[in-house]
Protein backbone atom coordinates (compact mmCIF):
# COMPACT_ATOMS: atom_id res chain seq x y z
CA UNK A 1 0.00 0.00 0.00
CA UNK A 2 2.97 2.03 -0.64
CA UNK A 3 4.74 1.75 2.94
CA UNK A 4 7.53 0.48 2.02
CA UNK A 5 9.01 4.18 0.68
CA UNK A 6 8.38 5.47 3.95
CA UNK A 7 9.58 2.24 6.03
CA UNK A 8 12.93 2.46 4.15
CA UNK A 9 13.35 6.03 5.47
CA UNK A 10 12.44 5.64 8.80
CA UNK A 11 14.81 2.94 9.35
CA UNK A 12 17.32 5.01 7.63
CA UNK A 13 16.67 7.77 10.15
CA UNK A 14 17.52 5.60 13.07
CA UNK A 15 20.30 4.50 11.78
CA UNK A 16 21.73 7.86 11.25
CA UNK A 17 20.36 10.37 13.72
CA UNK A 18 21.75 8.07 16.22
CA UNK A 19 25.50 7.74 14.18
CA UNK A 20 25.57 11.82 14.05
CA UNK A 21 25.34 11.66 17.75
CA UNK A 22 27.29 9.64 18.40
CA UNK A 23 30.18 11.29 15.93
CA UNK A 24 29.36 14.47 17.43
CA UNK A 25 29.78 12.95 20.86
CA UNK A 26 33.27 11.40 20.23
CA UNK A 27 34.51 14.98 18.32
CA UNK A 28 33.76 17.06 21.36
CA UNK A 29 35.75 14.05 23.69
CA UNK A 30 39.29 14.35 21.06
CA UNK A 31 38.45 17.97 21.01
CA UNK A 32 38.59 18.43 24.84
CA UNK A 33 40.96 15.59 25.64
CA UNK A 34 43.54 17.55 23.56
CA UNK A 35 43.26 20.80 24.98
CA UNK A 36 43.69 19.33 28.29
CA UNK A 37 46.95 17.54 26.98
CA UNK A 38 47.92 20.68 25.28
CA UNK A 39 47.84 22.60 29.23
CA UNK A 40 49.09 19.68 30.75
CA UNK A 41 52.03 19.75 28.58
CA UNK A 42 52.73 23.46 27.92
CA UNK A 43 54.89 25.25 30.89
CA UNK A 44 53.43 27.03 33.91
CA UNK A 45 54.46 30.62 33.40
CA UNK A 46 54.16 33.75 35.35
CA UNK A 47 54.60 37.12 34.03
CA UNK A 48 53.95 40.85 34.08
CA UNK A 49 50.36 41.26 32.57
CA UNK A 50 47.49 44.01 32.67
CA UNK A 51 44.39 43.31 32.15
CA UNK A 52 42.50 45.54 29.10
CA UNK A 53 38.94 43.87 28.47
CA UNK A 54 36.65 41.54 30.50
CA UNK A 55 33.42 39.44 28.74
CA UNK A 56 30.87 37.05 29.59
CA UNK A 57 28.98 34.85 27.38
CA UNK A 58 25.24 33.72 28.86
CA UNK A 59 23.98 30.97 27.17
CA UNK A 60 20.88 28.84 27.72
CA UNK A 61 17.14 30.28 28.37
CA UNK A 62 16.71 32.81 31.37
CA UNK A 63 14.47 30.52 33.29
CA UNK A 64 16.17 27.45 33.75
CA UNK A 65 19.67 25.87 33.21
CA UNK A 66 21.61 29.38 32.26
CA UNK A 67 25.82 29.01 32.42
CA UNK A 68 27.42 31.59 31.74
CA UNK A 69 31.73 31.60 30.55
CA UNK A 70 33.75 34.60 32.11
CA UNK A 71 36.83 35.68 29.93
CA UNK A 72 39.86 38.58 30.34
CA UNK A 73 42.28 39.73 27.84
CA UNK A 74 45.56 40.23 29.24
CA UNK A 75 48.49 42.16 27.91
CA UNK A 76 52.08 41.24 28.53
CA UNK A 77 55.02 43.50 28.39
CA UNK A 78 55.91 42.67 24.75
CA UNK A 79 52.41 43.58 23.59
CA UNK A 80 50.86 40.45 23.24
CA UNK A 81 47.46 39.87 24.02
CA UNK A 82 45.94 36.57 25.22
CA UNK A 83 42.38 35.57 26.03
CA UNK A 84 41.99 33.33 28.91
CA UNK A 85 38.83 31.58 30.44
CA UNK A 86 38.68 32.43 33.81
CA UNK A 87 36.34 31.46 37.05
CA UNK A 88 33.60 33.68 38.22
CA UNK A 89 35.15 34.62 41.16
CA UNK A 90 38.12 35.99 39.87
CA UNK A 91 35.97 37.87 37.02
CA UNK A 92 34.57 40.12 40.05
CA UNK A 93 38.14 40.54 41.55
CA UNK A 94 39.90 41.62 38.67
CA UNK A 95 38.89 45.21 37.18
CA UNK A 96 39.77 46.12 33.54
CA UNK A 97 43.04 48.37 34.06
CA UNK A 98 44.17 46.12 36.51
CA UNK A 99 48.01 45.10 36.33
CA UNK A 100 49.88 42.28 38.14
CA UNK A 101 51.92 38.59 37.80
CA UNK A 102 49.78 36.37 35.83
CA UNK A 103 50.30 33.19 36.16
CA UNK A 104 48.59 30.29 33.05
CA UNK A 105 49.34 27.28 31.36
CA UNK A 106 49.09 26.86 27.84
CA UNK A 107 45.63 28.53 27.50
CA UNK A 108 44.60 27.66 31.21
CA UNK A 109 44.24 30.75 33.31
CA UNK A 110 45.51 29.47 36.99
CA UNK A 111 45.96 32.67 38.95
CA UNK A 112 46.25 36.81 38.75
CA UNK A 113 47.61 38.83 41.39
CA UNK A 114 47.03 42.32 41.33
CA UNK A 115 49.44 45.11 41.67
CA UNK A 116 52.29 42.27 42.43
CA UNK A 117 55.65 43.83 41.06
CA UNK A 118 58.05 41.75 38.92
CA UNK A 119 61.52 40.97 41.14
CA UNK A 120 63.93 42.00 39.23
Amino acid sequence: MGFGFGNWIFELMFTIVPLLFIVLFVYIFVRGFKEHQYNKNSPRLTVWAKCVVKRYKHSGTHEHHTHTNYYATFEVESGDRMELAIYGTEFGLIAEGDEGMLTFQGRKFISFERNKKPQA
